[in-house]
């Protein structure tokens, strides 16, 4: 049996002295003011407003449902996520936080995909609901929401969609009457629509910070801008507006629009120079006439976004900055994961608080800038001197498959077993993050013991140092033991033939799979196991859906037996990403003594996870 024991708490804390922050007194959850705007900056009351945050493009609908089985990437966030979400914000002392658009219905939506605008002037009320929990927790932790009512693009359904519910032209969306009345429609059930869980319509309540008539509406004409601002004010005056347009230049009509409370700007330039241009451009066109922040950035390293903030939030010409963007602890444990499209193949969606899966994209510093900036220019709150929340560990089925719904904030984990639910606890796994790997479950125990009962716990530790113990899962029952294989090396493999790498790019063909073991015609992987081979489960990826893969049992690694297998293709039928298609491979053994099996690649094909289920 291997037993690992903590190390002192004073290590940990002190391993993280880099991050400076100051640790002041929790923010409040309940908003006295809405935030307003007064001679050109934001105000909180008397006081002024600025804020340094994230997207989180999740927040009202998930799009990175990219389990293995899971045939459909959408679906909406349940309370944990959300809270996680907006905890997070909280936490690095964002105050803001902006959330992806109100969904439109795609024609070509894959069956279930729960969208929030489903026809003109009809609502889907499971997704406004999950709006309604959203606003509830964003005003219990003190968390101000940016809401777009509509995308410019196709992703979640937008204006093309209002345009193809009436069978017209998408261009017709700027000028056509009834669609314009569609869209109001949609604003109108927005701003009157009455909490399920708070009892506050959306137009009175505070948690929301300001409204943008779109995200990045492109070639929309300024008449339209005036029209929908002016509706939205005629019919909400508590709440900000923003014009939605969002290129990176602010434009004249726009500045000069009186139903415009706040502008703002995205950037991708790719070069933190022009995009430093631009912003002082813009700075200069506004000269102070109205409140300006960037509403998104990134693609860029840490240093260029400190150059960009440095001359931009660091003076109070800019009120507000937000980068994109953050994903939150996933509910079947881990992450969600979203490799940008346009981040050069390299830059993901950040975890907070940061980790090495996100070296190449130096994730851990760009949340000890948020920290410092937050903290150090901005006066903000952090809420990291407390521990984090209590993980929660899901059901255990066997010992191979150990999951938990994370801490926010958690850096590490240890799992620690026991034979009695009243301990003595022994921590077999060291320390841990839920980071390392994408939709897989988080721990195999290998060094259970055939035939004994365990009970299991999770403990979580965050930057300063301080824990919290999950629940207790059991009793387990040890029948069966596994080797699992995440491929991000050639450690878990007894043998290997033919030409193989390791793969880690294009994850988003790949169902976010972060680490893959890619082979030829002809390649072969062996794996050897301490007892008898049970079943096996592979995951795989390949371009078409054929007999990519062979499989074989021997018992004395000399001889092989070819053995069949069940083939379940789990493609995604939307062509929105250069899917590869996602096979797996299910074997079942009942002869004994077999102890090694084998891959063989029949055609080119990339393998993410090779279970193999054993007795010893």
């Amino acid at each position: 049996m291997r037993k690992i024991f903590y190390p002192s708490i004073l290590i940990i804390v002190l391993s993280f002295i880099a991050v400076t922050f100051s640790q002041k007194k929790e923010q409040t959850g309940n908003f006295k003011f809405f935030i307003s705007v007064k001679d050109g900056r934001l105000t909180d009351g008397e006081k002024e407003f600025r804020f340094f945050s994230v997207n989180i493009p999740n927040l009202l609908l998930i799009e990175d449902d990219m389990r293995f089985e899971s045939r459909n990437p959408w679906r909406l966030p349940n309370a944990f996520e959300i809270r996680d979400a907006l905890l997070s914000v909280k936490q690095m002392g964002g105050k803001v936080a902006r959330t992806y658009v109100i969904s439109v219905k795609r024609p070509d939506d894959l069956p279930g995909t729960p969208k929030h605008v489903l026809a003109p002037g009809k609502f889907n009320e499971r997704a406004f609901k999950v709006i309604d929990t959203t606003l509830a927790i964003a005003n219990e932790l003190g968390v101000r929401l940016i809401i777009p009512l509509m995308d410019n693009w196709k992703w979640m359904g937008g204006k093309g969609q209002y345009a193809q519910f009436r069978g017209k032209a998408e261009g017709a969306f700027w000028y056509d009457e009834q669609l314009k009345n569609d869209f109001k429609k949609t604003i109108a059930y927005i701003l009157n629509r009455k909490n399920t869980v708070t009892g506050v319509k959306y137009k009175d309540d505070k948690a929301i910070m300001i409204w943008e008539l779109g995200n990045e509406l492109r070639n929309c004409p300024p008449e339209w801008i005036m029209e929908m601002a002016k509706f939205i004010k005629e019919n909400d005056a508590n709440h900000l507006v923003n014009d939605g347009i969002q290129n990176n230049k602010i434009t004249k009509e726009i500045l000069e629009n009186p139903y415009i409370d706040v502008l703002s700007t995205h950037h991708y330039e790719g070069d933190p120079l022009k995009m430093i241009d631009h912003i002082k451009e813009n700075i200069s066109l506004i000269a102070g006439k109205k409140p300006y922040y960037l509403g998104e950035f990134g693609f860029i390293s840490s240093e260029g976004i400190k150059a960009v903030l440095d001359q931009s939030l660091k003076n109070s010409d800019v009120c507000g900055a937000l980068i994109w963007s953050l994903r939150f602890h996933n509910r079947e444990g881990g992450f969600y994961w979203h490799s940008e499209p346009l981040g050069d193949g390299l830059y993901k969606a950040y975890h907070l608080p940061g980790f090495t899966s996100g070296n190449a994209y130096d994730e851990t510093g760009i949340f000890k800038i948020f920290f410092n900036v937050n903290s150090q220019w901005l006066g903000s709150d952090l809420a990291v001197s407390e521990p984090p929340p209590a993980p929660y560990l899901l059901p255990v089925k066997d010992v191979g498959h150990i999951s938990w719904r994370g801490s926010t904030g958690a850096r590490f984990y240890f799992v620690e077993r026991a034979t009695s639910e009243r301990g003595p606890w022994e921590n077999i796994s060291g320390y841990l993050t839920d980071a390392d790997a994408a939709y897989e479950p988080l721990f195999n125990d290998e060094w259970a013991q055939t035939g004994q009962t365990y009970f299991y716990r999770v403990t979580a530790i965050n930057n300063a140092g301080l824990t919290s113990v999950s629940d207790i899962a059991g009793p387990v029952k040890v029948s069966s033991k596994f080797l699992i294989d995440r491929c991000s090396n050639y450690s878990k493999l007894f043998q290997f033939k033919g030409k193989i790498e390791v793969k880690t790019d294009r994850n988003r063909s790949f169902k976010e799979d972060l680490d893959r073991l890619a082979g030829k015609s002809g390649a072969q992987l062996i794996y050897y196991v301490p007892g008898s081979v049970k079943g096996v489960k592979i995951n795989s990826f390949a371009r078409k859906s054929g007999n990519n893969l062979s499989f074989y049992l021997s018992k004395d690694g000399d001889s092989y037996r070819k053995v069949d297998s069940e083939k379940i293709d789990y493609s995604i039928n939307q062509k929105d990403y250069n899917y590869q298609k996602p096979i797996q491979y299910i074997l079942k053994n009942t002869d004994k003594g077999f102890r090694f099996f084998k891959i063989r690649f029949e055609d080119e094909a990339q393998i993410g996870r090779v279970e193999i289920e054993y007795e010893e």
